[in-house]
């Protein structure tokens, strides 16, 4: 499939006649006379990549969603972490979670939208957990869904939809999806770049890629608002639409469509990546966060980057670090896994890290940059290594003696598993973003280390720069 420039893109929908300066005004005075608590279930902490002053709560219990609804906030997420779960347990979190927010809708009285966020390249458990959620609503509330949203596009990673073909940029280039590392992925893989087709693969051929219906960006970019609406209103029976983006003033104008689709009684769930959750929202701008958002009495302890994540992004980002003189480089040897000595190695890396935290020093812990595999594996046996290796890399963090001035996990997995598991956050405030697409958490005062900012870095996120760029403001 073709490759694509953005520049070339961006100037072809430039032109004038697609420009409409009033959808902003437009779309707030929708949102606000919607009045909809939004529910966002999302399935890895890197998710809130584009909001800020907003809770993200680790647990769905009852509680705490009725709390979400109680608030006076206009959206609360709830973290699932399904991307890093079974089929059977990511169906089991769903139910739940569905059931809760029925239960707390009723006895509220209010009006609710689901949005299940999920991986901007396209990985996770797409369809299972949108079919779960219609099926539990359904028969929850006694409505008809009428149709799923697929909006995947995530500007600060670099993924765009343009003629219903998704791209992640790569330098000035676009990659169609299936074309890149994305869509190797061994849980999750795909070969379609084209929506329309990914919908049919995904779901097995039960939705034809001919029968998708498409929003497109001359369309949006024209703020054709009748034409958009009038696509909302004619679907029916969990059909699928799928809304092309290049830029945020595409998400106003579909959602100013959306939400008066909504009020004249359509129900839908949308399938989206971050971007299109802080547009719906109506949550404002605001600047890259500094040092002194995150850290406002000064600290002489030093803080923790634990790397996780093996894609090629993370090790250039790795890499990048080597000249930094104020860090201090640690190699977490995973590998000992099969020696079973991986407790042996633990107590050696946390006790090198906190003494030089301790001594006002910023630690970068990595496991080995080439993956462990073995000859005549089986896929039992790798699971079981990775999980051992996993829980070791969390004790790098829970079992290290000594509270840090931040600590930063690279990896939505590992960043998912620290947040929760090591360091205990149970509702996180997110302060905003220290680069695009980077977000950070504030811890709450029942966690591990109260109230120290936790950065949140996806392993598919950023320049080979990044990461240099989040430690030389925090450091």
């Amino acid at each position: 499939m073709e490759h694509l420039i953005l520049t070339e893109v961006e100037k072809k929908y430039q032109h004038s006649e697609y420009k409409s300066s009033n959808i902003a005004d437009l779309l707030m005075g929708e949102i606000e006379s919607n009045n909809l608590k939004i529910i966002v279930l999302d399935d890895d902490p890197t998710g809130v990549q584009a909001v800020h002053d907003v809770f993200v709560y680790t647990d769905w219990n009852y509680k705490n969603i009725l709390e979400g609804f109680l608030s006076e906030d206009r959206l609360f997420y709830i973290l699932t972490n399904s991307r890093a779960m079974t089929e059977q347990q990511t169906t089991q979190v769903h139910i739940e979670i569905a059931q809760n927010i029925i239960k707390a809708a009723k006895e509220t009285g209010m009006r609710f939208q689901i949005i299940s966020r999920g991986d901007s390249t396209l990985r996770g458990h797409y369809p299972l957990e949108t079919l779960l959620l219609k099926e539990e609503l359904e028969k929850g509330l006694d409505i008809k869904v009428d149709g799923e949203i697929l909006i995947p596009f995530f500007k600060a990673g670099g993924r765009y939809t343009i003629d219903n073909v998704h791209y992640v940029k790569y330098e000035d280039e676009l990659i169609p999806a299936a074309d890149t590392e994305f869509a190797g992925d061994k849980t999750f893989g795909y070969k379609s770049s084209n929506l329309c087709e990914y919908i049919e693969e995904k779901t097995g051929g039960v939705y034809r890629a001919a029968k998708v219906k498409a929003v497109s960006l001359e369309q949006l970019r024209g703020a054709k608002l009748e034409a958009i609406e009038e696509t909302l209103l004619g679907v029916e029976g969990f059909d699928k639409v799928i809304v092309n983006a290049i830029d945020s003033s595409c998400l106003e104008t579909f959602c100013v469509a959306l939400y008066r689709a909504i009020k004249e009684g359509r129900h839908f769930l949308l399938r989206t990546a971050a971007d299109f959750i802080k547009v719906m929202g109506g949550i404002a701008d605001q600047p890259l966060l500094r040092k002194e958002d995150m850290i406002s009495v000064p600290v002489k302890r030093g803080g923790i980057v634990v790397i996780g994540s093996h894609t090629e992004k993370t090790t250039v980002q790795l890499e990048a670090l080597k000249d930094m003189e104020e860090l201090e480089f640690l190699e977490f040897n995973s590998d000992l896994v099969l020696e079973n000595r991986l407790e042996e190695e633990v107590e050696r890396v946390t006790a090198l890290s906190k003494a030089l935290i301790e001594e006002g020093k910023t630690v970068v812990t990595y496991t080995k940059r080439i993956l462990l595999t073995l000859e005549k594996d089986t896929k039992e046996n790798a699971l079981i290594r990775s999980v051992k290796i996993s829980e070791s890399v969390l004790k790098l963090v829970s079992e290290l003696g000594t509270v840090p001035g931040f600590v930063i996990a690279k990896g939505g997995i590992t960043s998912s598993d620290i947040g929760v598991k090591a360091l205990k956050v149970r509702k996180a405030y997110v302060l905003g973003q220290i680069q695009p697409g980077i977000p950070v958490w504030k811890t709450d005062e029942n966690s591990r280390f109260p109230g120290i900012p936790y950065i949140i870095f996806p392993g598919n996120v950023g320049e080979s720069q990044t990461l240099k760029k989040v430690l030389s403001e925090l450091i």
